[in-house]
């Protein structure tokens, strides 16, 4: 009964039915409807399957869907393997409104509105081989795709990848579909004989397997190369319908669809291999790849959404066209395509794949398996996920949002030649030695040096400072790079150009790199590559100089200091003067007097600590503490300036005759520059007329024109780059002097082919080098000091001191001078509080002060009293009861306690306001009374 109530929808499938992998798809098809209704008895919809055999043909493909549409009425075409074949039945499902629902198409440019694919489209797997790339640092790499509508669809999104991570695409090799193997040998032939080793193949595991068959015939499977496999390969290496042969891939890398293993899915792996072995007894040990998971999904999806749309909208109806006489004008209309679209689009569930759920009719599924062919199959190393980028265990990263691009989330790799040892993914030159070609020229033979061979008629490197600092950046590259020079030379030892022509060389291809003291052009940086420079910058101007002797300079004794240290030694003079009168003015006889007295005393105090010479003793402890410190500031500076003075006036300051360019050019003076040189361009724009101009091969030369001057017939001045001048200055430091660099210049690099993958390892290990020792070794020796140059006692300067150089002695001599004020004016306050706390209420704040400042002025009677105490024998201090001038209140201090057993009480005092004192003794006094250990007369 439940039979006769269902509403059949013809269903197409068209898939290659003579193949293994058409069987499986179409076994998982048909299980996925058997288990769907099993379980959804009640619905009322029914899937009928017409199956046609496309016979891995397009037009065949095709002319199938045509007939399930036209003759059959299909709703919806299933199956449709290739992106070739979907890219011709999509235009068949838009015009007739029937669903096109594909799951092994996956080419990115395919698309439709009626069209659905149930696949990882191959643009998602983009950055994945992207974070591979930058993991292992490969700078370039070279895609292999097959030449047809699959192969074409990737290029623009890998191609944006790469770039993404800094990688370049040097060359994309196209293999035609029907490629014979001559023609894959040919291909690959071409990809031996560049400098990149990596490679992304991208093609059909048909065409794949016979590509990597004939890469490991002619020697590219060895050591030193990567491979690495898009899904389109990878994903059919687990599947026994493929024709890959694992044996001929051993350390490709891969790009695997990620399907999480769940009971379900293990279930239906047992399930399905019985049923297939049952209907196919004749395929044998048949496995199942993601392919058929992904039918299996499509056809769930599909009877899903058919159930919600009904069977009642489903039927054809023609088109309105009275003037296409085209097969496609012919086409009926599916009435119930529209909304079928709608609920495939809206569909979700959990597939055997993963997660289903479809966007702009894509299947949204992003996540990667990172594999590793070893053996006699693969081997899972990672996963990538858009989240975290490259992990080890995908369950372990998800809740972390660090993205990871090191090949240290990955396990080990077993690259090709059985090496667990990352290629570095490219490689010098087919015999692997790098050809250097080296400048030959006559004079400063210490940056480069070429002697040739008369007897063979040979010229050859010998070395020089260019020379060696290239052997050591080399040596400092993490991997191996031998190399050889070869002399820019004519046979009879002469230079075979200019630098120019040098440099065309190495854009040629004639040599691989170029070493020397060649200075960097931007104009030649679109047709070469230069490093970073490995020397100082800038264009300098040698000069002679003249004696100065600064011994008859009037102010010459100002010149050891600068002037703001001068100004700081004179406040800090006065500023402790200040605090030593401050701290002896209440017990010190020599810091008391009238105020102009006391001023000169602390001046002259002050001052004359600069030559020890102050006479006035110092009582307190805190002003010979302060005293001590100062002294010590003193002796530094006073030996520091008598070092200096002496320098300026027994050594002979040299100074340049001229130190201004357009001086030059106003005098009308001669100047010189390196023959060849690029500096001769500079002084013609500058204004310097050609018969001014004067050039020079060797520091010899150089000598010679600037000592006849320019009345000789010589020049005034020289210029030249850094380099070249500080080998000069070398030599004849006490004749000429370097002017900072007059003109900008980027200095000496070492030259590559453009784009050489060499540069920028080349560039960061110069960064090492001279962050080493060694490039100051290699510095020492090529431009050492002649004896004269390197004696310090012929040095041409001199250095003034600064305040820098003694802010730590001032920062110490006032912390410690405002740390005794603080001390003194806290004891002081604290002995003297009865001042502004025992006075009238009615007095003012200014009032109170001026008494604290009127008790500061009198002397310390009890300091007195104790000075007195030490002179007296048997007389000891006297404790006294004071009051505060003005005030009724008694002031009441502690008399002092003797040691000496028959000692008598001090007498107190009692000071009323009219100034009247009584005193008696303590003892005598019948009305005297005791109040805390202080004894009061009353």
């Amino acid at each position: 009964m439940a039979q006769n109530t269902t509403i059949p929808i013809n269903v197409g499938v068209v898939l290659d039915l003579d193949t293994q992998f058409g069987k499986i798809e179409l076994s998982c098809i048909n299980m996925a409807l058997s288990d769907f209704y099993a379980s959804h008895s009640n619905y009322t919809t029914r899937l009928v399957l017409h199956t046609r055999d496309s016979a891995r043909d397009v037009v065949v493909a095709a002319d199938a869907a045509l007939d399930l549409i036209k003759n059959v009425e299909v709703q919806a075409i299933i199956g449709l393997e290739s992106s070739m074949q979907a890219n011709f039945v999509i235009d068949l499902g838009d015009q007739a409104q029937v669903p096109i629902i594909s799951f092994s198409a996956t080419s990115p440019s395919l698309r439709g509105s009626y069209f659905f694919r149930i696949a990882q489209n191959d643009s998602s797997q983009v950055k994945a081989i992207g974070a591979l790339i930058q993991a292992f640092g490969w700078r370039e790499a070279v895609p292999v795709s097959i030449d047809n509508e699959f192969g074409e669809g990737l290029t623009p999104y890998l191609t944006t990848a790469l770039q993404e991570v800094g990688a370049g695409i040097p060359y994309w090799s196209l293999i035609p579909s029907m490629a014979t193997d001559d023609q894959i040998i040919e291909e690959l032939h071409r990809l031996m004989s560049m400098q990149t080793r990596v490679f992304i193949v991208h093609m059909s595991p048909s065409l794949g397997s016979r590509f990597f068959a004939k890469a490991r015939d002619i020697g590219m499977m060895e050591e030193g190369n990567v491979w690495i496999t898009t899904n389109g390969m990878t994903n059919s290496f687990s599947s026994s319908s493929s024709s890959v042969d694992i044996d001929n891939m051993q350390g490709v890398l891969g790009i695997k669809t990620n399907v999480p293993n769940t009971k379900e899915l293990e279930n239906f792996r047992a399930r399905w291999q019985t049923k297939f072995q049952q209907d196919n007894p004749t395929i044998l040990n048949v496995k199942l790849d993601v392919f058929g998971l992904w039918a299996y999904d499509a056809a769930w999806a599909l009877a899903l959404a058919v159930e919600k749309v009904g069977g009642t909208n489903f039927s054809f109806q023609k088109m309105n066209s009275s003037h296409n006489y085209t097969v496609l004008g012919s086409l009926e209309v599916s009435q119930g395509g529209p909304e079928l679209v709608r609920e495939l689009s809206g569909t979700r569930f959990r597939g055997l794949s993963g997660d289903f759920s479809l966007i702009n009719g894509q299947l949204q599924s992003s996540t990667f398996q990172v594999v590793n062919v070893n053996d006699n199959g693969e081997r899972g190393i990672g996963y990538w996920t858009p989240q975290n980028g490259l992990v080890r265990n995908i369950n372990s990263n998800r809740n972390t949002n660090r993205y990871s691009t090191s090949n240290a989330s990955l396990g080990p790799v077993i690259w090709p030649g059985d090496t667990t040892l990352a290629p570095r993914g490219w490689q010098i030159r087919t015999n692997g030695t790098l050809k250097v070609l080296v400048p030959v020229k006559q004079g400063f033979e210490e940056l480069v040096s070429v002697v040739h061979d008369h007897s063979t008629n040979t010229a050859k490197v010998t070395g020089g400072y260019c020379i060696e600092v290239f052997d050591a950046v080399i040596k400092a590259l993490p991997f191996p790079v031998p190399y050889e020079f070869y002399p820019f030379a004519n046979p009879n030892g002469q230079s075979a150009g200019s630098y120019n022509d040098l440099i065309n060389q190495v854009f040629l291809g004639n040599y691989d790199a170029a070493v020397g003291d060649i200075s960097i052009r931007a104009n030649r940086s679109l047709y070469v590559d230069f490093t970073l420079p490995f020397t100082e910058s800038g264009i300098s101007m040698v000069v002679p100089v003249k004696g100065n002797d600064g011994g008859k300079n009037t102010w010459v004794f100002l010149k050891p200091l600068t002037w703001d240290l001068w100004v700081t030694i004179g406040c800090f003079f006065i500023f402790i003067g200040f605090v030593v009168w401050f701290l002896e003015h209440r017990i010190n006889e020599d810091f008391r007097g009238p105020p102009h007295h006391q001023i000169g005393t602390s001046f002259w105090f002050a001052f004359s600590t600069m030559v020890f010479a102050h006479r006035e003793p110092v009582v307190s402890n805190l002003g010979r503490f302060v005293v001590i410190i100062w002294c010590f500031v003193v002796l530094v500076l006073t030996q520091s300036y008598t070092a200096s003075l002496s320098s300026i006036l027994t050594i002979q300051q040299l100074q340049p005759i001229v130190t201004d360019v357009n001086l030059l050019l106003k005098n009308g003076d001669n100047v010189g520059y390196q023959k060849g040189s690029f500096i001769y361009g500079i002084l013609s724009k500058l204004g310097f007329k050609d018969d001014k101009l004067r050039t020079y091969n060797s520091v010899e030369e150089l000598d010679k024109l600037l000592q006849n001057g320019n009345e000789n017939g010589g020049i005034s001045a020289a210029f030249d780059e850094t380099p070249y001048m500080k080998l000069f200055l070398a030599t004849y430091c006490l004749k000429y002097t370097l002017v900072e660099p007059t003109f900008k210049a980027d200095g000496f690099a070492f030259v590559f082919q453009k784009s050489s993958l060499l540069t920028r390892d080349v560039s960061t290990a110069i960064t090492q080098v001279h962050e080493g020792d060694k490039m100051k070794a290699i510095e020492d020796k090529w431009f050492k000091k002649t004896a004269s140059c390197s004696n310090p006692n012929t040095a041409s300067s001199y250095n003034t001191l600064s305040l820098e150089s003694f802010w730590g002695l001032f920062i110490v001599a006032g912390v410690a001078s405002s740390l005794a004020l603080l001390i003194f004016a806290a004891m002081f306050l604290y002995e003297h509080s009865h001042i502004l706390t025992c006075v009238d209420s009615k007095a003012s704040f200014w009032t109170r002060i001026r008494q604290v400042l009127r008790a500061y002025d009198q002397q310390d009677k009890t300091w007195h009293a104790y000075k007195k105490t030490r002179k007296e024998d048997g007389v000891h201090g006297i404790a006294a009861v004071e009051s505060s001038p003005n005030t009724n209140c008694l002031c009441l201090r502690r008399p002092s306690r003797s040691s000496k057993p028959n000692q008598i009480e001090p007498e107190i005092v009692l000071e009323e306001q009219q100034g009247t004192t009584s005193t008696q003794h303590s003892d005598l006094n019948p009305n005297a009374i005791e109040l805390n250990g202080y004894h009061i007369n009353h």
